[in-house]
């Protein structure tokens, strides 16, 4: 390795939502900026789907500046219990692998001269210091939810009893208020593991040289700001010097020209006439609300393409860590009886993965039903697609709360996430966005935002001098 080539070790908490923001940012570093790249990838033994996905950015990459090296998986069987948030597991399995990541920046021969974190690994702070390598974190989402993140320390001190039973909504410094009802996960029980865990997130951000956001300055302006130049906002960081980069939006590009089964089927369709629907790598449906889902598609007459996973009962995130990206039971068994006969000239059923991306991009999709993660939410930004918003968890209400309310670029039940949407509201949304006049004022808003995020990582856009400001960074700092 060319010693005068700048090294930065991005490392990955487990999931494909966490895994592929860090491809994304590693290959744009190597690709953009001639940096060497080393991927730190923490696996799980539950995710074939995220192995699978491991092997084949390996083998697919062509950059010889990008190395990619699997965290082996860690037992954490023993500190974890039915009850446990996937939060909480996501922070327990990162915390008892810190051993194995210490081991690996130890045994390199170039170590990083720089460390890129992603959201749960801001646990790595000692072994940063140890090192003496300048350390950035990656919010792989909104600045919204980075600046909740890192103020939930003064909230922490100032509320007493729930947030979700807060009269009035969180006031954050420079940003829009967050009504109880759209907080964040962590944020419902003070009294389980994952608030506090999610305090000390916040307060582990504060002690970084800087953070790295998936979002762009004209996407959300004022929040930006505020983290920048909000004293009271910025009075809970713990240096000096604390730069932010918004960097995105970042996000997966086309894998390959390879039409499959949904894609030819696309391409017999009208221009926009296609609702895509799908709830990520890790979102469930209950039982319930799958049935009121698939009578809300047939009676909306509508055409689409829906990715289905098996219902689940439980939490709405409880297939992260088990995404197996294989069937497990015919979706005659969880679907209402004679829908797929029924619906098998309008619609498309697709068991557990599409290529997303894909079509996302493809000129017959029109609209797209999301559960609002930040991975897809940004996917159908950058395609124009507007959004039928349905958040399931983690901070997917607050995604759906701006891109309602702020942008303008979906719509969005009025019950959930407490109870099951009807199917009779479901069918009202889809024709309201695939048909009104409403409609065709949410995607004229989309396409405007489609533009803004070319033009923000195009050369000379935001998003690109932020990077550049970035490398900067580093380099000022190793000098």
């Amino acid at each position: 390795m060319d010693r005068s080539q700048l090294h930065i070790a991005i490392l990955s908490s487990p999931g494909m939502g966490h895994l592929i923001p860090v491809l994304v940012l590693g290959n744009r570093l190597a690709t953009h900026h001639n940096i060497k790249i080393t991927i730190l990838a923490i696996t799980t033994s539950s995710s074939s789907a995220e192995t699978e996905f491991l092997k084949k950015s390996t083998l697919t990459n062509e950059k010889k500046t990008i190395e990619i090296i699997p965290i082996p998986s860690v037992d954490i069987s023993h500190l974890i219990n039915s009850s446990i948030k996937v939060f909480t597991q996501l922070r327990l399995l990162v915390r008892e692998a810190l051993p194995k990541i210490h081991c690996t920046i130890a045994s390199m021969t170039h170590r990083p001269d720089a460390l890129i974190v992603d959201i749960f690994c801001t646990q790595i702070l000692p072994i940063a210091e140890e090192f003496n390598i300048f350390k950035y974190a990656y919010h792989p989402t909104t600045a919204w939810t980075l600046a909740l993140a890192l103020y939930c320390q003064v909230f922490d001190k100032e509320i007493e009893g729930e947030y979700v039973d807060l009269k009035e909504p969180l006031k954050i410094p420079g940003c829009k208020a967050l009504r109880p009802d759209d907080v964040v996960d962590p944020l419902l029980d003070r009294s389980d593991q994952q608030y506090e865990e999610y305090v000390k997130l916040g307060l582990e951000y504060a002690a970084f040289d800087g953070i790295l956001i998936n979002t762009w300055e004209d996407l959300e302006p004022e929040t930006i700001k505020a983290l920048r130049n909000n004293e009271k906002l910025r009075s809970v960081l713990k240096v000096p010097v604390f730069p932010i980069f918004p960097v995105g939006p970042l996000r997966r590009t086309v894998e390959t020209t390879e039409r499959d089964e949904v894609i030819k089927w696309l391409d017999k369709q009208n221009h926009g006439s296609v609702l895509y629907v799908s709830f990520g790598s890790g979102g469930t449906l209950s039982t319930k609300q799958m049935t009121e889902l698939a009578w809300g598609l047939e009676l909306s007459q509508q055409k689409f393409v829906w990715v289905v996973r098996p219902p689940s009962d439980g939490d709405a995130d409880s297939a992260y860590l088990n995404s197996t990206g294989k069937e497990t039971r015919g979706m005659p068994g969880y679907l209402p009886e004679g829908f797929l006969t029924r619906t098998n000239e309008m619609g498309l059923v697709v068991p557990m993965w599409a290529k997303q991306v894909e079509i996302l991009g493809h000129s017959s999709v029109g609209g797209f039903l999301t559960h609002c993660g930040w991975n897809s939410t940004v996917e159908s930004l950058t395609n124009g697609v507007p959004m039928i918003a349905w958040p399931l968890y983690a901070e997917q209400k607050m995604n759906a709360a701006m891109l309602t309310e702020e942008l303008g670029v979906a719509i969005r039940p009025e019950v959930l996430p407490t109870k099951v949407v009807k199917r009779e509201e479901i069918e009202g949304m889809v024709r309201m966005l695939m048909y009104t006049k409403e409609g065709k004022t949410i995607r004229e808003k989309a396409k405007k935002l489609k533009k803004s995020a070319e033009n923000a990582l195009s050369d000379g856009g935001s998003s690109y001098n932020s990077i550049y400001e970035l490398v900067k960074d580093i380099r000022s700092r190793l000098l």
